[in-house]
């Protein structure tokens, strides 16, 4: 039970005099199980959109959240502070963030018009101070986190707590004067995340993803499965690998056609655009085709080729190019630099300032199809080397299901998840920006290396629901719940019933467990639908069995219940909630 000790402070709450608005009917914005979930049982209510107030039950929550991630942090060597919220456009211009990140950013002015902006996240205000603190070799390795409300301007604020304006984040920040160091501390931060997720009782991976606009390499982020996750993981079936499907490395060994090469034929396709209207047009199969696309890179057009049934990945694209934009091409600039309309654009006298790569899955097709740069006409019999080069070949192409995983055990599944986690090695990038740099044994400077370590704090509570619910109602983890036991007085009217649940609420009190004690005088089916709706892991029901000292105990989880005299309730529930 000392995982659940209180330091003194006294776990119960009568309903009366608490604030807990439940709702009958679902609210017809609320599109998601936990957002619906969060709204009906009283832990949640919108002010404007994508912003939201706790209510007592879901600030209990948030906490609970909030004390399992200290106390992995801790265990993970890491100090915590409080950085502001409002911070100054200088330090943002000065990574190029203030531009990079857009409307995105919530900016503001003061009364002497100079530039703020809400923290998004806090890597400038860090490394800015990190800077100015910490001068010597001898104060690094070190660790600091802070949990803090964060503002982002969503253009599309949804599904509740999932992804709102304003929310709860831990951010975690380390410094240090080697990769190897570096290193060291993303396992123990790694660690330390899996077990703060284990602890929420979440179903969740570990996945290889792309740093995006943070900058760096090597990060990781910290899925939890669920259908309505807005991002889709690729898994192996037979092992523990993971990554985001952006991510995801192919590795696939083509068999090379032995088919003799045909000669060359152009063909007219009139109307025909996509790979699949050319494919049956044609009556070959997709994967016979080449499909060509045009990108527009940091300064130069490049065109993409895949086989005709796989899909460019331009996060791929982008770090195969070693750039740091790549968007495809729009019509108007397609016509302009190949005299062809999309859908008949393809490799075979392509001018030679645009570069052609293509995907490994190029090299083993023969007598394959593809656009002829001329509107409405396909060449036929197509054969790389004989026909166009190849400027390099690359893993451009998104995995599919089926595919052998990367790591040679078992096949590649897809799922889709709810990002809650993500690390970071951000590198150099921010420390020299800034200017974070440090006196070395020999008494030179040199610039400190950094990592970044994010969770989302409101939105692990979010992913939390919507793992745990059933038809009536949320049912919270041990570790997470706001109170352990429900505690009903059917009828408090009845002096023996109202009685015998203040002698319960007083002993479970004694003993470390909280209580939330429903005394109101309502009808006893507006309490037990309550009850559901609000989750609680074990209910208590003082009911007409009263005057024998006899109570009714039902887990939350699958439904059981069991009679028990009111002498065998706190070693019982004291069984039940370790």
């Amino acid at each position: 039970m000392s995982k659940y000790r209180t330091n003194g402070v006294k776990r119960k709450m009568r309903h009366s005099q608490t604030l807990i608005p439940t709702l009958k009917e679902t609210p017809a914005d609320a599109e998601i199980r936990s957002h619906q979930l969060l709204l009906r049982a009283g832990f949640i209510r919108q002010t404007v959109s994508g912003v939201y107030s706790f209510l007592p039950l879901g600030n209990k929550v948030l906490k609970n959240v909030e004390k399992i991630v200290r106390e992995e942090m801790e265990k993970a060597g890491a100090v915590e502070m409080l950085m502001p919220a409002l911070q100054s456009s200088e330090l943002w211009k000065k990574t190029g963030r203030w531009y990079k990140l857009g409307s995105e950013l919530m900016r503001l002015h003061d009364r002497h018009d100079r530039e703020f902006a809400l923290g998004a996240t806090h890597e400038e205000v860090i490394t800015s101070l990190i800077g100015e603190e910490v001068k010597s070799y001898k104060k690094l390795p070190l660790s600091i986190y802070q949990i803090q409300t964060k503002f982002r301007d969503e253009q599309r604020p949804r599904f509740g707590l999932l992804r709102g304006r304003e929310f709860v984040m831990k951010d975690a920040y380390t410094f240090h004067t080697s990769q190897v160091s570096l290193d060291e501390a993303y396992e123990k931060m790694f660690t330390a995340y899996k077990n703060i997720f284990s602890r929420c009782g979440l179903n969740f991976r570990a996945v290889i993803a792309d740093s995006g606009a943070m900058g760096g390499k090597d990060t990781h982020e910290f899925m939890v499965l669920s259908e309505i996750g807005e991002d889709t993981i690729a898994y192996s079936d037979l092992s523990d690998f993971a990554a985001n499907i952006e991510m995801a490395p192919v590795n696939v060994s083509y068999e090379e056609s032995n088919e003799s090469l045909q000669e060359l034929q152009l063909v007219d396709t009139p109307g025909y655009k996509t790979m699949k209207e050319v494919s049956e047009f044609l009556q070959l199969p997709m994967e016979k085709g080449i499909k060509s696309l045009l990108f527009k890179t940091d300064d130069q057009y490049v065109m993409v080729l895949t086989r005709g049934d796989h899909e460019v990945n331009d996060i791929k694209l982008k770090n195969a190019l070693g750039v740091t934009e790549v968007e495809l091409a729009t019509e108007e600039e397609t016509q302009q630099q190949l005299l062809a309309e999309v859908g008949s654009i393809g490799p075979i006298g392509v001018q030679k300032d645009i570069r052609v790569i293509a995907d490994h899955a190029i090299a083993a097709m023969r007598n394959s199809y593809c656009g002829a740069n001329q509107t409405d006409k396909h060449y036929k019999n197509v054969n790389v080397e004989r026909d166009f080069n190849i400027s390099s070949y690359e893993d451009i192409r998104f995995i599919q299901e089926g595919d052998p995983s990367p790591d040679g055990m078992g096949t590649i599944q897809f799922a889709k998840g709810i990002e809650v986690g993500h690390i970071f090695k951000l590198g150099k990038f921010y420390a020299e920006k800034l200017g974070a740099q440090y006196l070395n044994e020999q008494g030179k400077q040199e610039t400190m290396i950094m990592g970044c370590y994010g969770i989302g704090v409101s939105r692990t509570l979010a992913a939390i629901v919507e793992q745990f619910n059933d038809e009536n109602g949320i049912m919270w983890p041990q570790e997470i719940t706001p109170y352990q036991v429900h505690l009903i007085a059917v009828n408090p009217k009845n002096q023996e019933q109202l009685d015998l649940a203040e002698q319960i609420y007083e002993q479970l009190q004694q003993n470390d467990v909280s209580v939330l004690f429903d005394d109101r005088k309502e009808r006893p089916g507006v309490k037990f639908a309550d009850s559901d709706l609000i989750g609680l892991p074990v209910r208590i029901t003082v009911g007409k069995k009263a005057s024998e000292g006899i109570v009714e105990c039902k887990l939350r989880e699958n439904g059981e219940q069991e009679d028990l005299h009111v002498n065998d309730l706190v070693e019982r529930i004291s069984s039940l909630i370790k």
